[in-house]
C-alpha cells in the first residue's frame, strides 16, 4: 500500500514538473540573445564558466552586433586603450630603468669601504638622480594625467554599457511576465499531498 502512495506522490511531482515546462516567450531582446549566445559559448568550450561572464557585457554586445555607432564607439575605445597603454609603456620604461639604476649604484655605493670616498659618490648619485627628476617631472605629470583620464574612460565606458542594457533587462522582464498561477497550483497540490500524509496511516 505505502510503494502504491509513493509512487503516486512521485507521478504527481513529475506532473507538476512538466507543467513547469512552458513556451519561452517570442518576442526578440537582447537579453534572450545573450543567453542564447553564452549557451553556444558552453557548448563549444566545456571550460565556459558562467562566473567568467558578466551579463551587462553579455547584453551589450548583443546590441553592438547590430549598432553601426556602438560598432564604431568600441572600435575608437580599443585604439585609444591600444594608443595610451604604448605610450605608458613607452615613456615608463625610460623612467624606471633610470630610477632602477639609482638605487642599484645606491645600493653598491654602500659597499665602498673608504667613507670619503663613499660620501663623494653617494653625493654624485644624489645629484645626477635630482637633476633627472626636475627633467622629468613634466613627462611623470602628464603620464598621471593619461593614467586618470585611462580610469575615467573605463568607468564611463561601463556607466554606458549599464545604462544602454537597462532598457533591455526591462524588455526582458515585460516579455517574461510572472504569474502566481502555476505557484498557488503546485502550493494547493503540496497542501493536499502534505494532508493526505498526515492522515496516512
Amino acid at each position: 500500500m505505502k510503494k502504491i502512495f509513493f509512487g503516486s506522490v512521485l507521478i504527481l511531482s513529475l506532473l507538476s514538473c512538466r507543467e513547469n515546462n512552458r513556451q519561452a516567450p517570442t518576442v526578440e531582446n537582447a537579453v534572450d540573445n545573450a543567453e542564447s549566445s553564452v549557451s553556444e559559448t558552453i557548448k563549444k568550450n566545456t571550460r565556459y564558466s558562467s562566473r567568467e561572464g558578466n551579463l551587462v557585457h553579455e547584453i551589450y554586445q548583443e546590441l553592438v552586433k547590430n549598432d553601426k555607432a556602438l560598432q564604431d564607439l568600441d572600435k575608437r575605445i580599443t585604439v585609444i586603450n591600444q594608443e595610451t597603454e604604448d605610450a605608458i609603456t613607452e615613456y615608463d620604461d625610460v623612467i624606471q630603468k633610470s630610477e632602477t639604476y639609482y638605487n642599484d649604484a645606491t645600493a653598491l655605493s654602500n659597499s665602498v669601504t673608504d667613507s670619503v670616498t663613499k660620501k663623494q659618490i653617494e653625493k654624485e648619485i644624489k645629484a645626477s638622480s635630482e637633476k633627472y627628476d626636475i627633467k622629468t617631472q613634466t613627462i611623470r605629470d602628464l603620464i598621471a594625467k593619461i593614467k586618470a583620464n585611462r580610469a575615467a574612460v573605463h568607468d564611463q565606458y561601463l556607466v554606458f554599457k549599464i545604462r544602454k542594457t537597462l532598457p533591455e533587462i526591462e524588455k526582458y522582464q515585460n516579455a517574461h511576465p510572472l504569474k502566481t498561477d502555476h505557484l498557488n497550483q503546485v502550493i494547493n497540490k503540496q497542501n493536499k499531498l502534505l494532508a493526505e500524509l498526515k492522515n496516512f496511516k
